[in-house]
């Protein structure tokens, strides 16, 4: 995992952090009794997660590996091993 960059990216951290602030504010409001800033709080979590999502839409998340052809990884396992 440590050579791939999951996680590493703008669309990732901004994500994150939006949805870190709705935890804590959600948490917040839970321990002060007050639902509807609890269901704010989620909100702004789902806020984070659209937010990411989109980011990750404009070209700020981490490219897609391209997926080779199943026939094309056999025969190169095959001709690896006869090497």
């Amino acid at each position: 995992m440590a050579g791939t960059s999951h996680g590493h990216t703008p669309a990732a951290w901004t994500g994150v952090i939006i949805a870190f602030i709705g935890f804590s504010i959600s948490g917040a409001f839970m321990v002060l009794a007050n639902p509807l800033g609890f269901w704010a709080g989620l909100v702004v979590v789902a806020i984070g997660g659209v937010v990411g999502m989109a980011m990750k839409a404009a070209g700020m998340g981490a490219p897609k590996a391209a997926h080779h052809d199943l026939a094309e990884v056999i025969a190169a396992n095959r001709l690896a091993t006869k090497v």
